[in-house]
């Protein structure tokens, strides 16, 4: 038998150097070969800029990879991997420099030899041992993507309003421009006025007959967690929502906590991580880039967990006792959802994919979830960890002192004709400005808060103000008019909602420097690698 020899070279995604999605392609490369050499063209990360890009078209980092299989490999002894990064700087330096590269020449760095672990230096192998996000869980999925955005508003009313108009609208043609159906390929898509739903969302009124023929009062709208920190409303009902992944409905309960996190791309500023107790929507993170919802529990009654079995058998084990799976998505929250996580593993998060460093200490790990628990408690407006002993009182989390407040002076204006159509901040006074109206002691690290660029106060505003339209991107259809249904004044529960988000995130500011004492105690003390926790 002739034996099996050769070379392949490709290029791919960068994510293959370190994804778990790629873990199994990793080990195959390593047994089916002598040698590796990696060379990573996209040192800027994500979404570099076009005159960087090798391939203009392309966004995302990518990645060459060239390996050789000798006529004598042993299969059972791990590749070579070495690596090397372009420079960043133009698409022309970064030819010149690929042009001299030579498999034997020098700026090569050796990758670790384990099966699946990452292609990427040695030097970086606590970022590289670290467990990923995912391998938590047992289930992640995407949020909740609607299709249309009609089916979600800050407030109720405009919900019951733009559903009244569409089933009561007498024209055919002008009803199915109401309701917005999806056309691929010139075809309905799944949901479209004359549909006769065979599904129902876990929980609903339903509605077993088509939206056409529906003339009934709207199915009553529930909170929904649409950005993270900004709680709006949405229609549950099956027969409007494209994709609304049953699983997480059918797991909704009033313990339910949910972490979404990016996935396919980066955080760039702001926590890592963030959660909610509300149905997440797809873009809940940070508003674009999609990511994943990671549910705490695996039941609506809260008693199977989603953290992974054997990942709770084994921090019991090292730890000496019962560790349960609130304490560990509390353990998230402490180390991840914080800007100093972000800032720290700046360079290793150019490739996509969150990893945790597990203190092997049950001393941090206990102060980490007690930390962490007052972490979800805030991101949760206070509806989940309530605990009145450990200083978490049940309802909306508040301000111990220098709480957000609205002098008689600054009162949001509530007529029609002075609408706010504006947010901004005076710094020198700590005043933010809703229009007309202001809320003072409002600290600038509150007002500057962001969610991986995204500005917390002005994305929620930005659903509230007087003009809502958004950009048309693309050749991305124009929403549905029923969009335009909205309050034509500022309402009082906008007022409401405001402080309290004021409030959360001037305890999440308060609460950041002990998350990041936390985190360097625990980079600097002994930590639990992936094979650790989790071995094969």
């Amino acid at each position: 038998m002739t034996p099996r020899r050769g070379i392949v070279c490709f290029i791919t995604v960068a994510g293959f150097l370190n994804g778990p999605g790629f873990q199994k392609m990793r080990a195959d490369l390593r047994r089916d070969t002598d040698e590796i050499w990696v060379i990573d063209c996209s040192p800027e990360g994500h979404q570099p800029a076009v005159a960087s890009r090798v391939f203009q078209a392309v966004q995302q980092p990518v990645c060459v990879v060239l390996a050789v299989r000798l006529a004598n490999c042993n299969e059972a002894a791990p590749a070579r991997v070495r690596f090397r990064s372009l420079p960043e700087g133009s698409r022309a330096e970064k030819f010149a420099a690929i042009s001299a590269v030579t498999i034997d020449g020098d700026g090569w760095e050796d990758c670790p030899s384990g099966w699946r672990a990452p292609f990427l230096p040695a030097a970086g192998r606590e970022w590289g041992e670290f467990p990923s996000l995912d391998s938590f869980f047992v289930y992640s999925g995407s949020g909740v993507m609607p299709g249309r955005t009609w089916v979600i508003a800050p407030d109720t009313e405009s919900l019951r309003r733009r559903w009244d108009r569409l089933i009561h609208e007498p024209d055919p043609a002008r009803k199915e421009t109401l309701f917005h159906p999806h056309t691929p390929r010139g075809e309905l898509g799944d949901r479209y006025l004359a549909k006769v739903p065979s599904e129902r969302l876990p929980g609903d009124h339903a509605r077993m007959m088509s939206v056409e023929l529906d003339r009934g009062a709207v199915i009553p709208p529930i909170r929904y967690g649409f950005r993270s920190f900004d709680r709006q409303w949405i229609i549950p009902d099956y027969r409007l929502i494209n994709r609304p992944n049953p699983t997480i409905w059918q797991w909704r309960s009033s313990q339910q906590i949910y972490l979404t996190a990016l996935m396919a791309h980066s955080p760039s500023s702001g926590p890592a991580v963030t959660f909610t107790s509300l149905i997440p929507d797809l873009h809940h993170y940070k508003g674009s880039f999609g990511g994943r919802a990671f549910p705490l529990w695996a039941n609506a009654v809260a008693t199977e967990p989603n953290v992974r079995p054997l990942l709770l058998t084994r921090f019991s084990e090292i730890f000496g006792r019962p560790v349960t799976a609130d304490e560990v998505v509390a353990y998230l929250a402490a180390v991840a959802a914080h800007p100093a996580y972000t800032i720290r593993f700046a360079s290793d998060l150019v490739q996509p994919g969150l990893r945790i460093p597990v203190t092997g200490e049950p001393a941090l790990f206990d102060e980490a979830v007690r930390l962490g628990r007052e972490v979800i408690w805030l991101h949760t407006f206070g509806e989940r960890f309530a605990d009145a002993t450990a200083g978490r009182p049940a309802g909306p989390p508040q301000l111990a002192q220098g709480r957000p407040r609205i002098p008689a002076a600054g009162e949001i204006p509530s007529d029609a004709a002075h609408m706010p159509d504006a947010i901004s901040y005076e710094a020198g006074a700590q005043r933010l400005w809703i229009g007309g109206g202001y809320v003072d002691d409002v600290p600038p690290a509150v007002w500057a808060y962001e969610v991986s660029g995204k500005h917390v106060l002005t994305q929620w505003f930005s659903y509230r103000r007087r003009n809502r339209e958004r950009p048309i991107i693309g050749d991305r259809r124009p929403p549905s008019p029923l969009g335009d249904i909205q309050p034509d004044h500022w309402l009082a529960e906008y007022t409401t909602d405001l402080l309290e988000i004021l409030n959360v995130l001037g305890r999440l500011v308060a609460l950041e420097p002990s998350q990041a004492d936390l985190l360097e105690r625990i980079c600097a003390g002994p930590t639990l690698n992936a094979e650790a926790l989790m071995p094969h």
